[in-house]
């Protein structure tokens, strides 16, 4: 199976061409968004971040906005720091070119004189970098190039009796082309870890898997919380879920059944190809952005209550196996799947047809989060969103 991608100076490959305005902290992140907004081409990310931070979450912000423009789908970025922030322009370049050899420009607002002078020469710049991005063209390469990231949200009952079941079949037929397939949010493990363990392709691996989840329910334990307090959501339960380990059992579904050859810490770059964990939370958006700061190309989000999730950086593609959903929320949902729980479509059936429009989303198909513009970021603290 192929796709069209551009490959990148540091050999991976990309299913966008963007080209990325990034701040290393909030105090940069409307200068961005204004450079961003003069150039069609060009995406940019909020951040309340990059300052201020104790040195855990300064290294969790450094750890996500770096993988941002290491993402294959960026060609170039223009990074934009403030300049008196402690998240320095000068560590995230140097945190930047140690992941990738990608284009990379930097300005200093403080350095350059203010918001005007800055948004100016950043524009400058960023329109030769459009140029240049102009010239990379679509070469098809093996899906085995695809790293998808799986993401579930507004889960429902038709979750773990539908998308996450079909989800899985096509996260085991990406694993199977060579291609990977990275499932997140720990929390959403919880009450079903054993079973998940079950698949590690090592006993490390499994008992990492186990060590994940009580290491975050000992976390919040020690601020004084209990994780089921907020799990499952109002909007879980209105929609049939009853317990958190009810969600997890569905949960787990979207991931498939094939080995798990990697536990990866939050925000980190997978180093094996197949079925890898990350350690994220369950807080959607805070979940997907490490992914696709990972290096996922693109992401599968499955929802019963539906979703208008969506990334400056990948796509994002909406699925829900509820019928009403898809109705309602149509200019969010990208993939009805509801015919596997009308009995029309077997779960493999769907996930054939899910893998395929993964393909021609990577050829180019825009998602309803893209056509609106959608660019939802948050990134993890020490004190853990769950």
């Amino acid at each position: 199976m192929k796709f069209l991608g551009y490959r990148r100076p540091d050999g991976r490959v990309g299913i966008r061409n963007h080209i990325l305005i990034l701040p290393t902290c909030a105090c940069a992140s409307e200068t961005c968004r204004v450079v961003a907004s003069q150039l069609p081409q060009a995406v940019n990310i909020v951040t309340q971040d990059g300052c201020g931070e104790v040195r855990g979450n300064e290294k969790i912000t450094q750890s996500v906005l770096t993988g941002f423009a290491a993402n294959p789908n960026v060609y170039a970025t223009v990074l934009i720091g403030l300049g008196c922030e402690s998240n320095s322009i000068t560590a995230m370049e140097d945190i930047i070119r140690a992941k990738t050899n990608k284009p990379l420009h930097t300005l200093v607002i403080q350095n350059e004189g203010g918001t005007v002078k800055t948004i100016n020469k950043a524009v400058e710049i960023a329109q030769g970098l459009v140029q240049d991005a102009s010239r990379c063209q679509r070469e098809e390469f093996d899906i085995s190039e695809l790293m998808l990231g799986i993401e579930c949200g507004g889960s429902d009952t038709t979750s773990g009796l539908g998308s996450n079941p079909v989800v899985g079949n096509t996260s085991d037929r990406l694993v199977d082309f060579g291609g990977t397939s990275m499932m997140s949010e720990t929390t959403e493990f919880i009450g079903a870890e054993h079973l998940l363990a079950r698949r590690g392709a090592t006993q490390e691996i499994s008992n990492k898997i186990i060590d994940i989840c009580s290491q975050l329910e000992s976390h919040i334990f020690a601020a004084g919380q209990d994780l089921r307090t907020g799990q499952p959501t109002p909007g879980n339960m209105d929609g049939g879920l009853s317990t958190i380990e009810e969600k997890s059992l569905g949960c787990i579904y979207k991931g498939g059944t094939r080995p798990i050859v990697e536990v990866l810490d939050y925000a980190e770059a997978p180093t094996k190809k197949g079925a890898v964990i990350m350690d994220t939370p369950g807080y959607d958006i805070a979940s997907v952005s490490a992914m696709i700061a990972g290096g996922c190309q693109v992401v599968i989000f499955t929802t019963g209550r539906g979703t208008p999730t969506g990334h400056a950086i990948a796509p994002v593609i909406k699925v829900t196996a509820n019928k009403e959903t898809y109705r309602m929320m149509n200019d969010n949902m990208d993939m009805d799947l509801s015919a596997v729980i009308s009995g029309e479509k077997t779960i493999s059936q769907m996930g054939e047809e899910v893998l395929e429009e993964i393909v021609e989303v990577s050829n180019g198909k825009i998602t309803k989060a893209e056509a609106f513009g959608f660019s939802d970021i948050a990134i993890n603290r020490i004190c853990k969103y769950i």
